[in-house]
């Protein structure tokens, strides 16, 4: 175990002291936490977050929780890894409310629902796909697809990233926008890259890669991460962060969600052969910055310098992003830690690889040292 997963460990574990189950929400955020705590768990081999994982949903099932859109579906990964770990014990009668959401939700283009749903939140606002939505669905329903042999939903998962690269890739600069709004037929806002959206299309684009069968649509989803890693590439700081607003330098702040998740994709998609391996240096140089700039914040373990929950805002969307960021807290967001968590264990599979393409990168590090 490297010195940097020890880290990662003691972030996770004081997380776990820090946010406890009953005063988070059923939300996005929190269920990428969850999602990401289990898969610490697989990759070590033991429950060392199960109880923390269980007793979040089980408050969240006897309150009563909402499935009524993407960002509410998403938590399902959370009731999904707990079924599976207690057959029985009831989780899969929530998981399966997210299902029939997948299912039975209305489409407002293809075969995509509107991200925010029929919830009252989606009342307010135009419908539209949202980049979100390749995580908070997209991850979801491959990996329920693929384990539970699930015809219908791996075909809607199959077609998902096609559409998402259709309506939201931008065709000259190959950079995701926030959003796309049907009934007026537009991107938006146009030419303006928010950070954590791309961050969402390079962190989970390789987890729907390893869902996907073999077949045109994993090869397209290899492409856009190749066609994204390219554009993001000059845009990363010298200090190997992105900043919250992509194409707009130093107007906005360092953003460490959104850099947490490129540098999780680009090491899972490099050690998986379909990025070159010229990628990795800034892949680690992206998640060192993000570890190193780690703190104590009452005496547990803290991450900083995560920009709040985001909408693109129909009037002046730049300043939108600016003053969300600024307004709220910038500390422990769960989606900036789940982000720093998914890299933190590519991280330890790109060094125990095993792989003779990530001997330079065993230099490197030899080399550098392992601490921050």
């Amino acid at each position: 175990m490297t010195k940097e997963f020890q880290m990662i460990l003691q972030l996770a574990d004081d997380t776990t002291k820090r946010l406890a189950y009953d005063s988070i929400p059923w939300m996005w955020g929190e269920a990428l936490l969850m999602h990401s705590l289990g898969l610490i768990n697989e990759h070590l081999g033991e429950d060392r977050y199960t109880d923390y994982i269980r007793s979040y949903a089980d408050y969240h099932i006897a309150k009563g929780c909402r499935i009524d859109q993407s960002d509410t579906l998403a938590p399902t990964l959370a009731t999904y890894y707990l079924q599976k770990k207690f057959p029985g014990a009831g989780y899969k009668k929530t998981t399966d409310r997210g299902l029939d959401y997948i299912k039975n939700s209305e489409k407002i283009i293809h075969n995509m629902p509107n991200h925010l749903g029929h919830s009252l939140e989606g009342k307010l606002y135009p419908k539209s796909i949202w980049v979100d939505s390749i995580m908070m669905y997209g991850v979801f329903t491959s990996l329920y697809a693929k384990e539970q042999g699930e015809q219908w939903l791996m075909d809607f998962a199959k077609s998902q990233p096609s559409f998402f690269r259709r309506y939201l890739q931008d065709e000259e600069d190959k950079l995701f926008v926030h959003c796309y709004w049907t009934k007026s037929g537009r991107k938006y806002p146009e030419k303006l890259y928010w950070g954590r959206g791309n961050g969402w299309v390079i962190g989970a684009m390789p987890m729907l890669i390893g869902n996907l069968p073999e077949g045109p649509e994993k090869e397209e989803c290899k492409d856009i991460v190749r066609e994204v890693s390219k554009a993001l590439l000059p845009l990363q700081r010298e200090d190997g962060y992105f900043e919250t607003l992509l194409n707009k330098p130093g107007t906005t702040l360092k953003e460490s969600s959104a850099t947490a998740l490129i540098a999780s994709g680009w090491m899972r998609a490099v050690r998986e052969g379909y990025l070159d391996i010229s990628y990795l240096d800034p892949a680690i140089r992206a998640y060192r910055a993000v570890l190193c700039d780690l703190e104590k914040r009452d005496g547990l373990l803290s991450m900083d310098h995560i920009s709040g929950p985001t909408i693109a805002m129909p009037l002046i969307p730049k300043l939108g992003y600016k003053l969300q960021y600024k307004m709220q807290r910038s500390n422990d967001w769960s989606y900036g830690l789940a982000a720093l968590f998914f890299a933190g264990m590519e991280f330890e599979k790109t060094v125990f690889g095993g792989d003779s393409r990530h001997e330079v990168i065993l230099e490197k590090l030899n080399k550098e040292g392992r601490q921050c």
